[in-house]
């Protein structure tokens, strides 16, 4: 079998855990002082990818 080519996109923006696929929050770039506080502080935080879109984030990132 030959090696799976990793996607470089997908390596810039997710990271493998043991519990799944790592990554960051969007809307955090600009237009920021009409959202909450709490909102931008929520955003801040890394999130685990969502169960649906579980398969397709590891197939992208295969050696990573």
């Amino acid at each position: 079998m030959p090696k799976i080519k990793t996607n470089r996109g997908a390596a810039k923006r997710f990271k493998r855990t043991s519990s799944g696929v790592k990554c960051y929050s969007s809307f955090r770039r600009h237009i920021l002082t009409k959202k909450t506080t709490k909102r931008k502080r929520q955003l801040r935080s890394a999130k685990l990818i969502h169960a649906s879109d579980l398969k397709s984030a590891r197939r992208m990132i295969p050696y990573c």
